[in-house]
């Protein structure tokens, strides 16, 4: 018996196939597979202003808080007075941007990753990598990129 290749079965396959691949790239479960990364967790430079760039006045961020900028992708932190940190807004689990800052910690609303707002260090997964440090300069009463 011989079987012929039909129109409808070609395009079933190639279907099939391209969907996985889809599939396989925009998938990725719960886990980062533990691995770690030299560079930022997106591969390209974290922050997407200009250095120099005017962020915030220093009354914009609060003691003990923080305030996100997601154009910039950096998340900037006041956890001590007069103590100005930055971060990430890149979530390294997922890639997403962190959406809130509270009760001392930068959190992402993905997956609920928390992040210190003093180091960027995990609070509470299910991130294992802490955000990276951005640097930022006070100058006066502005805080900006460096």
């Amino acid at each position: 018996m011989t079987y012929e290749t039909t129109r409808r079965a070609v395009l079933l396959a190639t279907g099939a196939t391209g969907a996985a691949a889809l599939v396989a790239a925009c998938g990725g479960g719960g886990d980062d597979g533990g691995s770690a990364s030299t560079g930022s967790p997106t591969g390209q430079d974290t922050t997407g202003g200009p250095a120099g760039q005017v962020l915030a006045n220093l009354d914009e961020i609060p003691v003990g808080g923080g305030k996100i900028f997601a154009d910039e992708k950096v998340v900037v932190t006041q956890p001590e007075q007069g103590r100005f940190k930055a971060f990430s807004a890149i979530c390294t689990h997922q890639r997403c941007t962190v959406g809130s800052v509270s009760d001392g910690t930068i959190n992402c609303p993905c997956h609920g990753s928390r992040f210190k707002i003093a180091d960027g260090a995990v609070a509470h997964g299910p991130a294992t990598q802490p955000l990276p440090a951005e640097q930022i300069t006070v100058e006066g009463n502005s805080i900006r990129l460096a």
